[in-house]
């Protein structure tokens, strides 16, 4: 069964319209790092580009996507490859204000693609379950809920209508369609960047970022 693109132009514009709303209310980011990320665009858009080979530095080569990316979980889809393609890459080196793009190693596994963001003060770590199915995504993230250490529901606004927690010590994880996205913060200090965000205010600018370029 092949993967379907998650999101379309319309639902895209309402989401970073929710984001933009929500990070203007909490002031998690200057406004200088929330405009960057947004504006930094999704250039490739889902579909796009070639697999990185697991475990190496990734890249982000132009040419269409290979028919067996897009073959059910064989491989991981274009989708969930996003997370370490440029357009993610430089919303980080935007957000954090880094000096040149971070180097990042990917793996794919049990249809889980990982990619490893090697940044200055630590490790940033991204990753997608690719799951068969809606309903399997919410049964696995169901069960990362269940088994994460004081794990809270994102709610309101924040959540940009999909399920969502996160944890105090800066993990945050969003199921949309048959992804699960999760990202990892407990790799990096309390607090990051230019504008000494918690490592948990910046998962959460990464994940919707990420799933802002899925929408487009």
């Amino acid at each position: 069964m092949g993967i379907r693109r998650p999101g379309n132009v319309w639902e895209g514009s309402i989401m970073k319209s929710r984001i933009r709303a929500h990070n203007a209310r909490m002031g998690w980011l200057g406004a200088a790092g929330v405009s960057a990320m947004l504006l930094a665009g999704c250039a490739a858009g889902p579909g796009t580009g070639t697999a990185p080979a697991a475990g190496s530095p990734s890249r982000n080569p132009s040419g269409a996507a290979t028919a067996s990316a897009e073959a059910g979980n064989r491989s991981p889809s274009a989708s969930a490859r996003m997370i370490c393609q440029d357009e993610t890459r430089t919303n980080i080196l935007r957000i954090l204000s880094l000096p040149a793009p971070p180097r990042t190693t990917d793996a794919w596994a049990d249809s889980l693609y990982t990619c490893t963001y090697a940044l200055p003060s630590g490790s940033l770590v991204l990753s997608v379950k690719q799951a068969p199915d809606a309903g399997a995504a919410r049964a696995h993230f169901d069960g990362l809920q269940h088994v994460a250490v004081s794990a809270q529901p994102i709610e309101g606004m924040a959540n940009l209508g999909f399920p969502a927690f996160q944890t105090p010590d800066g993990t945050v994880v969003f199921v949309k369609d048959n992804f699960v996205l999760t990202v990892d913060a407990t790799g990096l200090p309390a607090t990051v960047g230019p504008h000494d965000v918690t490592r948990s205010a910046f998962a959460y600018e990464v994940a919707t970022a990420v799933l802002a370029c899925w929408s487009d």
